[in-house]
């Protein structure tokens, strides 16, 4: 498989979409406590996403490479630069700069806006989400709106302008790399991790970024959480779905990430939330349900 177009055409199963959506909906969920976490007990910001994904991209091209998977042509490495840069780097690299000052919640829910910009720049380059995806979107900003609301979840002005720029990034980064020259999506997915593994490693160097002292076995804990589970399969499965699905599906994670990292900060980190971010949370996931509806009458039609 030379390229995203032509695995794109073909349709992968309902199971299977389903398995990537839910290792996105909850893996992907938790991730912003475990950077936390990450974060708290001794790892700089992009030294840790720069450390976290040359190791799970590493062990993913080795696996892949062991099994016969070609490696990725010079064209297709530059493309993976691309994408490493600004999913990775701009992406990740802002959402860790951005949690060391909001809270886990309020990250999820500014990162969430990523998928009402994905349908922007999609609709730029001439991919226009139906009217039910619209609606879906809607909805589902909407609740990402009253989910933000109040003062509970809050963080300060740089924090939450790093989290804007990272969505900005990963939305725009996530529509360019449709039609592009890639290999096959897991070694895709392998690609981009070194690239912008990579990336974030020389500016995490070049900011003065240290270790000062061992993390503290939570904080390693936190990050092999990040390494497997947030990285080789959360990562890896968003990397399939762009190659598979429409963008408001693939992108549908969004707004399910807040509820669970919510749910997750109030449980294990003490961040608050009351009956107003239950309520913002049902409004969500109703903008989710409509989405999907639309992907389904779209594969009828």
């Amino acid at each position: 498989m030379a390229s995203s177009s032509s695995s794109a055409a073909s349709t992968p199963a309902a199971a299977s979409v389903a398995l990537a959506l839910a290792a996105l909906y909850l893996i992907w969920g938790s991730t912003y406590l475990a950077i936390r976490f990450a974060l708290e007990g001794g790892f700089p910001p992009f030294l840790l996403g720069g450390i976290r994904f040359l190791v799970a991209g590493g062990l993913l091209y080795a696996v892949l490479r062991w099994r016969g998977v070609a490696a990725p042509t010079r064209p297709q490495w530059r493309n993976l630069l691309v994408m490493g840069v600004l999913l990775l780097l701009m992406g990740n690299g802002m959402v860790n700069f951005g949690e060391q000052t909001v809270s886990s919640g309020m990250t999820a829910v500014i990162v969430s806006s990523s998928a009402l910009w994905m349908g922007v720049f999609a609709a730029l380059r001439g991919h226009r989400p139906n009217r039910m995806e619209w609606l879906g979107l809607a909805i589902g900003f909407l609740g990402v709106l009253w989910l933000s609301a109040g003062g509970s979840l809050a963080g300060t002005p740089g924090g939450l302008a790093a989290l804007l720029v990272a969505s900005l990034a990963w939305s725009f980064g996530s529509i360019w790399s449709r039609g592009r020259d890639l290999p096959p999506p897991f070694m895709a997915a392998a690609g981009q991790m070194l690239c912008g593994g990579l990336a974030m490693s020389l500016l995490g160097a070049g900011l003065g970024e240290r270790f000062h002292g061992l993390p503290t076995a939570h904080a390693i804990g936190a990050f092999w959480y990040l390494v497997v589970l947030g990285s080789l399969a959360g990562f890896s499965a968003y990397i399939w779905l762009l190659h598979h699905v429409r963008p408001a599906l693939a992108t549908s994670y969004a707004y399910v990430n807040p509820a669970i990292a919510v749910v997750l900060g109030a449980a294990l980190a003490h961040e608050h939330f009351g009956p107003r971010e239950l309520a913002a949370m049902a409004v969500i996931l109703l903008g989710v349900v409509a989405i999907t509806l639309a992907k389904i009458g779209n594969a009828k039609a």
